[in-house]
């Protein structure tokens, strides 16, 4: 299975790697982690697109669900059966964001495999057409080392991940409805996102500063693409209105 697994997504990806370190990153890891990360989001594109989507409609229907809470108070029934009615008729997956996930990490697990044994051997599994360069240099645009810790990256990393996560971040249920029996549910999912606004971005400092510089560096310039991409996705879907749901 670990082959398979090596066969597949890592071998491809180290390949891709060192072929832009050979040509358009003109020997810098840096430039060539760069056009490495842009080419993975652009073959995930789809799924990170629709998740974005999926995850702004949901907190745009906040107040819906609010409504459908409050008039079906008591019934669980009647609630689960008005809230799937909801999300049909908007299109939108309340489990997609989970299912995107999951697509995702066998990804993020070969880009770890790769900085892991690929950027810092001279062995490196490469196909007969890739020119090996050896030991590839670690020291990206003349001056950070990739194969070391870097604290500063990572908090950089971190500062990026607020972002994205801010960006979708659920409101607060407003004050004047705040009271209602239809709002608990919508309130402590408002504490808990705002509880992520801050666990993501440190959690993210903390695993990065642990890691090689080259990952994290990945991770940084992933993640700004991610907030580049949410920027426009919100920006041509901010005239759109959701369906009203049919009674």
């Amino acid at each position: 299975m670990i082959q398979i697994f090596n066969t597949i997504l890592v071998e491809p990806l180290l390949n891709l790697l060192v072929f832009f370190y050979n040509t358009i990153a003109f020997g810098d890891l840096g430039l060539a982690i760069i056009f490495l990360t842009i080419f993975v989001r652009l073959i995930i594109y789809p799924l990170s697109a629709s998740q974005i989507k999926n995850q702004k409609s949901l907190t745009m229907l906040q107040e819906k669900v609010k409504e459908i809470k409050k008039q079906h108070q008591g019934n669980k029934e009647a609630q689960a059966k008005a809230m799937m009615d909801l999300y049909r008729v908007n299109k939108v997956n309340p489990f997609s964001s989970c299912f995107s996930f999951l697509i995702q990490f066998p990804i993020l697990i070969a880009v770890y495999q790769v900085f892991r044994s690929g950027i810092l051997t001279e062995n490196l599994s490469l196909y007969s057409f890739i020119i090996n360069p050896g030991r590839l240099n670690t020291l990206a645009f003349g001056f950070l080392d990739l194969s070391v810790r870097s604290l500063p990256l990572a908090i950089l990393t971190g500062v990026v991940q607020f972002l994205q996560t801010k960006m979708l971040s659920q409101k607060k249920v407003p004050r004047q409805v705040e009271k209602d029996p239809g709002a608990k549910d919508e309130s402590m999912m408002a504490v808990m996102n705002k509880n992520m606004l801050i666990i993501f971005p440190v959690v993210t400092v903390f695993i990065g500063m642990s890691l090689p510089a080259g990952l994290v560096f990945y991770w940084f310039i992933s993640t700004s693409l991610m907030v580049i991409q949410q920027l426009i996705i919100f920006k041509k879907d901010k005239k759109k209105e959701l369906p009203t749901l049919k009674t």
